[in-house]
């Protein structure tokens, strides 16, 4: 994986955690990019905390390493077949966003920055597993951009929506 891509990828999974902590985000704030990952990510996240939230209160998150482990099993299934898309690349960063707050409401260990970790662990799966996919599919500004700026409607929501539903479908299995 190429640092550059490496690095931009570690900041778009930064900005979503302190988007979905609510942590303030100092200077002219995240990138095109990430606004619109921030938007359709966090909207399927909490679509799939609503709408799941009985499978969702079944497992525990109580370290980092417990949310290392539970978020490769899932992408383990989720990407099993093979099939790379922007929409399964969002609910990488909406199931991110569950992670986080599993873990910051059970947390037991002194973890001292999770979402510096969750956040690391997220993008080297990005990175390893889909970087060359977003490289020839126009990459984050001309591919990821275009798909899902407002403009782009509803039906590319409601995709992502029941992508990560099926995903999620998958911690019945663990949990």
């Amino acid at each position: 994986m190429m640092d550059r891509e490496f690095g931009y990828i570690h900041t778009l999974a930064q900005d979503y955690l302190k988007h979905v902590l609510q942590i303030p985000q100092p200077g002219s704030g995240p990138s095109r990019a990430s606004r619109v990952l921030q938007d359709v990510a966090f909207s399927v996240q909490k679509e799939v905390e609503r709408s799941l939230k009985p499978c969702l209160d079944n497992f525990d998150v109580v370290s980092v390493d417990t949310a290392r482990r539970i978020f490769n099993q899932v992408m383990e299934k989720e990407f099993e077949d093979g099939v790379i898309n922007w929409g399964r690349i969002v609910t990488i960063f909406a199931f991110e966003g569950i992670l986080i707050k599993k873990l910051l409401e059970e947390r037991m260990g002194p973890d001292v920055d999770p979402h510096q970790e969750i956040s690391y662990f997220v993008a080297e799966f990005i990175a390893k597993n889909t970087g060359e996919w977003i490289r020839q599919n126009g990459g984050w500004e001309n591919g990821f951009v275009k798909k899902f700026e407002p403009r782009s409607g509803w039906m590319t929501f409601l995709e992502v929506t029941g992508k990560i539903c099926e995903m999620l479908s998958l911690l019945k299995q663990y949990y």
